[in-house]
């Protein structure tokens, strides 16, 4: 009686290959907060990584084209007083993007056709009133303007933008 110990797969002789460098997104100082974020992300235009900044939170938004070294100068969306600490496109409109923080407050971001050429500062809708810091955010499926988000430790509630 023979046992194999080994299971025979077709995949054994299978080797991945490393992505080209001009492939990649390279030198981009991601955020060291540490949260239960994906601090990423992407839609067909875009793709959004959360940066270290000084004075403030802010997030970089790359379009996916552009890949290889980016540029520590590279324009960001900054216009938080605290920490960003989660990012989220809305499914309707490629151009729009929701910004968390640590400050307690939600922005909606317009992005240009072509992506950023100089930094963003100013929010087209500002959402205050939050007692806490806005840890999670995510826009509804299938309703225009109407974004969730999530207090840390506390239920979410939804807004409408309208």
């Amino acid at each position: 009686m023979s046992r194999k110990v080994v299971r025979s797969s077709k995949f054994r002789h299978v080797f991945g290959q490393a992505v080209k460098a001009d492939q990649c997104y390279d030198d981009i100082r991601i955020s060291q907060m540490t949260w239960d974020s994906n601090f990423c992300s992407v839609n067909p235009k875009f793709v959004a990584m959360i940066v270290d900044a000084s004075g403030g939170g802010a997030f970089m938004v790359l379009p996916l084209s552009k890949t290889g070294r980016i540029d520590m100068s590279y324009p960001t969306v900054c216009g938080h007083t605290g920490p960003v600490l989660d990012i989220e496109f809305c499914p309707h409109n490629d151009n729009i993007i929701a910004s968390g923080s640590e400050d307690c407050s939600v922005m909606i971001w317009e992005i240009p056709e072509g992506g950023l050429t100089s930094p963003l500062t100013d929010p087209v809708v500002k959402l205050e009133g939050h007692s806490k810091r806005v840890g999670i955010l995510s826009w509804h499926p299938t309703a225009h303007n109407v974004l969730m988000s999530e207090k840390a430790q506390e239920e979410g509630e939804y807004r409408s933008l309208s």
